[in-house]
């Protein structure tokens, strides 16, 4: 499932749509077994045949910055409302995301705003690289293999994430457009944002110095900090509470047990892994990738790229605008860069399950829509996209036409075919993998 662009002008190559489809699978399905058997398929009793020791990220007590974070975090006062903090559309109990099923958020000095996005996941940021534009290698950091034939573009797979096109891609970064680099930038952006925190400058400022913790704040930085300087470390305080916390990143699943051969996968979840990891099925590894890394490191389940996959308008969303995502998310070393707009960051799929919203616009609400759209978006459309009152099928409705070239036609499950991919069956076993990746 990889949106791809060719060379360095990040233009899309698009070969896909001229290679025929039994071409593409024959190429894919060439090198599935091999990748199946790195991957340590599941044994016929749900064992791990292969387990590992993961290298997770050190437990220790929490510096007095990171303390001072965690106050911050759930500080409703720093809010133009004094109703938000942090916490309160990004719920501990929730994995650190929204425990509602609303596809934006309230907010706003009188509350009576909503945001425009979905409100994303907090865990397991401690691992996301800054925005960069490079070679499309999500698995290893080290030089990416020769390229391709001339003219001949590769397929993202699942036995193939890194190699599978010598692509400049976008990557990293935060939010669903990419526009911050680090969670201390991150922060403030729904502090400040009109429709979110709605804080201003002068707000925090007091706030900070007439907190509960201002004490603490003071003695950290210095009696005599400047406003600027209060809030600058106030937000890399919540940069390191989010990085040093062990809640943020427990890997804690059933599938990192599994992984380390201490539980075993029932027959429908080890289905779904090896539906979740094949080339010519689900292929959802391509993007979502499984495999611990080479520093033996449980997987994120993200590549942290980018993909336009023409997700349909939500009925809630702003009338007579379009979210164009990374193309627009005013980025001064890409600008406004077309072969961009409709992209949006790859989330990852850990604690998924347990989401009540789904995209960045929040249009679905269950794992199962989000699969059954994945898998029949270009074969049966009509289930999710509208029509107009004279019957006209409104096809990639939240994309403006121009900007349908690209959309991702090229990779599976969005390969052109007349049948599915995947069976309802299939799509079941998928979902109860995926349930596997929750963390406990």
């Amino acid at each position: 499932m990889r949106e791809r662009s060719a060379g360095t002008d990040g233009q899309k190559a698009g070969f896909g749509s001229f290679l025929p489809t039994a071409f593409l699978l024959a190429t894919l399905a060439t090198s599935a077994p091999a990748a199946l058997a790195k991957d340590c398929s599941p044994a016929s009793d749900g064992s791990n045949p292969c387990p590992v020791t993961l290298v997770r990220p050190p437990v220790a007590p929490l510096s007095a910055m990171a303390k001072l974070g965690e106050a911050l975090f759930f500080d409703k006062g720093l809010s133009g409302s004094g109703q938000l903090s942090c916490a309160s559309c990004h719920v501990p109990s929730a994995h650190y995301a929204p425990d509602n099923a609303l596809a934006f958020a309230k907010g706003g000095v009188a509350m009576d705003k909503s945001g425009v996005r979905a409100v994303p996941s907090l865990t397991y940021r401690e691992r996301q690289p800054p925005f960069s534009v490079g070679p499309d290698n999500a698995t290893s950091e080290t030089a990416p293999p020769p390229p391709p034939p001339p003219g001949i573009k590769g397929v993202k797979s699942a036995s193939n994430t890194g190699a599978s096109a010598q692509a400049m891609v976008p990557q990293g970064g935060l939010f669903w457009d990419g526009r911050a680099d680090t969670l201390q930038s991150q922060a403030a952006g729904p502090l400040f944002d009109a429709h979110e925190m709605a804080a201003t400058h002068a707000g925090v400022a007091a706030r900070l110095r007439h907190a509960p913790y201002s004490a603490d704040l003071l003695r950290l930085i210095g009696a005599h900090a400047s406003d600027d300087m209060l809030i600058a470390e106030a937000l890399f305080a919540l940069a390191r509470y989010q990085i040093e916390a062990p809640s943020f990143h427990p890997y804690s699943s059933r599938y990192d047990a599994w992984l380390e051969g201490k539980t075993r996968l029932t027959r429908d979840e080890a289905e779904g892994l090896r539906l979740f990891n094949d080339p010519v099925k689900g292929n959802c590894a391509a993007c979502h990738l499984s495999a611990v890394d080479e520093e033996g490191r449980p997987p994120l389940f993200t590549d942290h790229q980018y993909e336009a996959l023409a997700a349909p308008r939500n009925p809630l969303a702003p009338k007579g605008t379009y979210d164009l995502g990374l193309c627009a998310a005013g980025r001064a070393d890409i600008g406004h860069n077309e072969a961009y707009c409709g992209f949006f960051r790859t989330p990852s799929l850990r604690n998924s399950a347990t989401r009540k919203v789904f995209f960045h616009n929040g249009v679905f609400t269950s794992l199962r829509q989000v699969m059954d759209f994945y898998v029949l978006r270009d074969i049966e459309p009509e289930r999710f996209y509208p029509r107009r009152s004279d019957g006209i099928l409104l096809l990639y409705n939240d994309q403006p036409k121009i900007f349908w070239k690209n959309i991702d036609h090229t990779d599976i499950p969005f390969l052109p075919s007349k049948t599915p991919f995947l069976s309802p069956k299939e799509r079941n076993d998928i979902l109860e993998f995926l349930r596997t990746i929750v963390d406990r």
